[in-house]
């Protein structure tokens, strides 16, 4: 008798974000190659911790071999996670940082880090002076206030750069449009819109072209509509803040931890700026991107 394949339940926020279904495309691939199969619950409120709370419930009941696991909320999926613990089924822990529970490692990338760079690229678009605004994540999103931390900290080497008011966007595109036409409303001059993620610098773009107005725009993820954009010349920048990636790892991870083999507490994945002197590499969809090489992020 064969053993049954192993499994991975993966769980992300929403099925709205295109990061998103570029991370689960990403774990179904991995899963395949390992002889395995990812299950996936997706709440259907977009990114809601009481369904995401519950679909753990259903997960435990399938009793997986192990998580992998994208917290809708930083604290309020708090005992969800503890649950799994208890049930001792191993995390592989991706993208937003969890602050409760143990995990086997976790995958990410230096969201300080990204944003200070991508927001760098812009002032030195700008000749180190302008009038610029911020589009943030929802409250409470820890990926969303290290992108922020790292936007006004890249200002600070620019004494004459001035931010003129920072709005949430929500991480999508239409609050991010909203947003940005709510900023422009109020704003006679913006010079350039740092966005903490490629679907409100998206939105931005959306709210620029309906005022009939310009400003240098920069966002993170590396999205194909942002290289798109980039190509066109609409978008000046992006980092690679890329989901199929992270999952892509954080789901080889699962597997290579069930079979026995180390692995590291913590992957985090290089900070990358995209513009149209390198976009060429990020040019395809989703669906035709490949996962890094496990030797090449862990070294």
């Amino acid at each position: 008798m064969t053993e049954p394949a192993p499994t991975v339940a993966v769980f992300t926020k929403n099925r709205i974000n295109p990061a998103y279904h570029g991370a689960r495309l990403a774990a179904d691939r991995v899963a395949a190659r390992f002889g395995g199969r990812a299950v996936h619950y997706v709440p259907e409120t977009p990114d809601d911790p009481d369904q995401q709370s519950a679909l753990v419930d259903q997960a435990l009941a399938t009793r997986p071999d192990a998580i992998a696991f994208v917290p809708a909320h930083p604290t309020a999926v708090d005992d969800a996670v503890c649950k799994i613990n208890r049930a001792n089924i191993p995390i592989v822990n991706l993208i937003n940082r969890l602050t409760a529970g143990d995990y086997v490692s976790f995958v990410g990338s230096d969201d300080h880090a990204l944003a200070r760079q991508v927001a760098t690229r812009l002032f030195d678009a700008l000749g180190g002076r302008g009038t610029v605004a911020i589009l943030e994540g929802p409250p409470g999103v820890v990926t969303g206030a290290a992108r922020l931390r790292g936007f006004r900290d890249a200002a600070t080497r620019y004494p004459e750069i001035r931010i003129a008011g920072s709005a949430n966007g929500a991480f999508l595109r239409e609050p991010g449009r909203q947003a940005t036409a709510d900023l422009l409303a109020t704003t006679p001059r913006l010079d350039g819109i740092l966005a903490a993620n490629d679907m409100m610098a998206l939105g931005a773009l959306d709210a620029l072209a309906a005022a009939g107005r310009t400003s240098l725009v920069v966002g993170v993820n590396a999205l194909p509509e942002a290289i798109d954009a980039i190509k066109r010349g609409t978008l000046l920048a992006t980092a690679d803040f890329d989901a199929f990636k992270l999952a892509a790892v954080a789901t080889e991870a699962a597997f290579r931890h069930l079979r026995g083999e180390p692995v590291p507490r913590e992957i985090l994945l290089p900070v990358q700026v995209v513009d149209r002197s390198n976009c060429a590499a990020w040019d395809k969809p989703i669906e035709a991107r490949e996962g890094p090489r496990w030797k090449d992020v862990v070294g």
